[in-house]
């Protein structure tokens, strides 16, 4: 049995990946609220033995493990793994496998485009155009900047080709100190202070873990140059909210967030109301391209595993 226990919003039903799983085995769909509650998505795996889990909020814990004995495997479509507790995973024999690579020409133009909404004032020149006004004041070209990169993989090299065509300086920093990898991205290694102390526009992309949680904080923020761009398309704990929420009200910074500590943003939230801030609603992602994609890739990862040939595994079974 192949479980979707948390297709909501609907992305899955109705697709090609859907029509795919189905030649698979007995599927079951659920397109209702409710996964984020933990006893409910046990119920809901029940008895299955691959999960395909679309949706961050639905938390895959030891006791989620311990209620679904049969689970074998969980095929998350996205690259994140923050939602699946890896080391019960690996305890209870539970593979996981993610998607890492579909989104990341995607994501990487959204971040890119986060920095041009900010360094051209697109969001505020056109709020301010309808509003009659005839806004002149001056703006930042990207070309001559420097970039810093913090993360290696996919998405990280990418933003870099996307960097170095806009004529920036690029800096890179890699969890494993790769050098070599960063080089090969046409990246200049540079250690986690340099990077805050020269770039113009640092951008996250980093795996949320506990090593990286509250990657940036105080002390990055009182780093980096005034009037420097945060950019974060990776996930919000990567920041600490309290000194964020500082850094750009005293005006120390701009910040292009597609990411947030709570999603959805909530109404009140005080990021709403910083005019030194461009918000998008965790979509970078969001191409017609990158879901076919990746939920077919997703679907063929639970193929590859019942065939005996687990492929883009993120942990294996213990």
């Amino acid at each position: 049995m192949i479980v979707v226990p948390d297709d909501f919003p609907s992305v899955f039903e109705g697709s090609a990946a859907h029509e795919r799983a189905k030649q698979l085995g007995a599927l079951r769909v659920y397109t209702e609220r409710g996964a984020e509650d933990e006893r409910e998505l046990a119920r809901r795996i029940g008895d299955a033995e691959v999960a395909i889990n679309i949706r961050a909020y639905a938390r895959f814990t030891d006791a989620v493990f311990a209620a679904c004995p049969k689970l074998r495997m969980i095929a998350i479509w996205g690259t994140g793994t923050d939602n699946v507790d890896l080391a019960a995973a690996a305890r209870r024999g539970v593979t996981v496998c993610n998607t890492a690579g579909v989104n990341a020409i995607a994501v990487a133009e959204h971040a890119i485009a986060l920095m041009l909404a900010l360094a051209r004032r697109i969001p505020a020149i056109d709020r301010e155009m309808r509003a009659g006004g005839w806004p002149r004041e001056m703006l930042t070209q990207l070309h001559g900047r420097t970039l810093g990169i913090f993360g290696a993989g996919s998405i990280g090299a990418h933003v870099a080709t996307l960097g170095r065509a806009f004529g920036m300086t690029v800096l890179g920093w890699s969890a494993r100190g790769d050098a070599r990898r960063l080089e090969s991205m046409g990246v200049a290694p540079a250690s986690k202070q340099d990077i805050l102390q020269r770039a113009d526009f640092v951008t996250l992309h980093l795996r949320l873990t506990p090593e990286t949680t509250g990657f940036i904080g105080r002390a990055e923020f009182a780093a980096m140059k005034p009037g420097a761009v945060l950019v974060n398309t990776g996930r919000g704990a990567l920041v600490d909210r309290g000194a964020l929420l500082d850094a750009l009200a005293g005006g120390r910074i701009a910040a292009g967030l597609d990411v947030f500590h709570d999603e959805p943003l909530a109404p009140d939230d005080p990021l709403r109301k910083l005019a030194n801030t461009v918000l998008s609603p965790h979509n970078a992602g969001q191409t017609a391209e990158v879901r076919r994609d990746g939920l077919l890739l997703a679907v063929q990862n639970v193929a590859d595993f019942l065939a005996g040939k687990p492929s883009h595994v993120v942990t294996p079974a213990g």
